[in-house]
């Protein structure tokens, strides 16, 4: 059996817009919501919400249905570096959020963001690259399950998530998700 925390479950998209812009639309919880068809649930933990933007050390608590189990997800985000310039003189960007409760035996999804400008047109365009790394309980009946249910679910949803995102960035309909709360500090303007 596959090993998912030394062998993740892998998705890639590349999006003609600024990285600032994919960011944020990748930071919207509700977005997020909308994908995974679960419900964000108030929580009185320090960092938990329910709308807007992750951050660092943020919390968010998912409810829902999932293969017709009822299930709830507690995700810390324990890395977060919005948008920056590297010496190298690349842009890129980067947050991790991992499961602090729930189903798994562990889980963690990290998201990367490089920007580049398309050759033709020199507008940036930006690859969004995710690895989800996670196992479940119950030894091998959870790996035959994670191989057989569990990695292709998830990289259904990440797909799903990416041609939202991709469809949002690339229109107008990023408008409604980037607020003020969004500040990007590399290139104003370019959201």
């Amino acid at each position: 059996m596959r090993d998912f925390t030394r062998e993740p479950v892998t998705a890639s998209i590349t999006i003609a817009a600024p990285i600032e812009r994919v960011f944020a639309l990748s930071t919207r919880v509700e977005l997020v919501r909308d994908t995974l068809g679960m419900t964000l649930m108030d929580s009185s933990e320090p960092g938990s919400l329910t709308a807007g933007h992750i951050a660092a050390q943020a919390r968010v608590h998912w409810r829902g249905w999932k293969f017709g189990l009822p299930t709830e997800h507690h995700t810390l985000i324990t890395s977060f570096a919005p948008p920056a310039r590297q010496p190298t003189g690349e842009v890129t960007a980067f947050f991790q959020d991992s499961q602090e409760r729930g189903r798994f035996a562990f889980f963690q999804h990290d998201h990367h963001f490089r920007e580049a400008y398309d050759p033709g047109t020199q507008q940036p365009i930006t690859t969004l690259y995710d690895e989800v790394h996670f196992t479940l309980p119950f030894g091998l009946l959870g790996s035959v399950a994670a191989s057989l249910l569990l990695a292709p679910h998830i990289r259904s949803l990440a797909h799903q998530r990416f041609a939202m995102l991709k469809e949002l960035a690339e229109g107008d309909g990023w408008r409604q998700w980037v607020d003020n709360a969004f500040d990007p500090k590399i290139r104003p303007g370019l959201l």
